[in-house]
């Protein structure tokens, strides 16, 4: 591991435990050269075994930090902290991972965010929606704000969902 100070790979791991519900290591480690500290963060390459399937036909292998960045994209400006932000990924992943052995298409996956996103944040959800769907008109955007809209009054924020 490289040190984001001196470049050097000496290095010492001070401290290890684990994060994201166990799917990831959190590594506290000490340049021996600088004595500069710094966090890495070690999960498994599961999303090696998956492939994407772009709106073109064009296969490329699933990144978390692709969606990472859309989610983050979506939240600028907004309450959602970067802790909340990657739980997200980790629900998107849980999803895809559960439910696609090898390909999974982009439309797929937009959806599975678009489900997480407007529990997390309406506005969010909306500035997603609007790049992955690729609404054509403005009654379509308007139509899509008005079902959001909906759906936040009726739900009760006290009570979380069955499913």
């Amino acid at each position: 591991m490289l040190c984001p100070s001196c470049k050097s790979t000496s290095n010492k791991v001070i401290d290890s435990r684990l994060t994201e519900s166990g799917l990831a290591i959190r590594r506290r480690r000490v340049c021996q050269d600088c004595a500069r500290r710094f966090t890495t963060k070690e999960r498994v390459e599961e999303e090696l075994r998956l492939s994407v399937i772009k709106a073109g036909g064009r296969r490329v292998s699933y990144s978390r930090g692709k969606v990472f960045r859309g989610i983050e994209l979506a939240c600028h400006k907004l309450s959602a902290t970067e802790a909340d932000l990657q739980k997200l990924v980790d629900r998107v992943e849980e999803d895809l991972f559960s439910n696609h052995d090898r390909e999974v298409t982009t439309e797929q996956i937009g959806r599975y965010v678009g489900e997480h996103l407007r529990r997390l944040d309406p506005v969010a959800y909306i500035r997603f929606m609007s790049v992955h769907r690729k609404y054509s008109t403005i009654d379509e955007f308007i139509e899509e704000i008005t079902d959001v809209r909906e759906r936040v009054a009726h739900e009760d924020p006290s009570q979380q969902s069955l499913f």
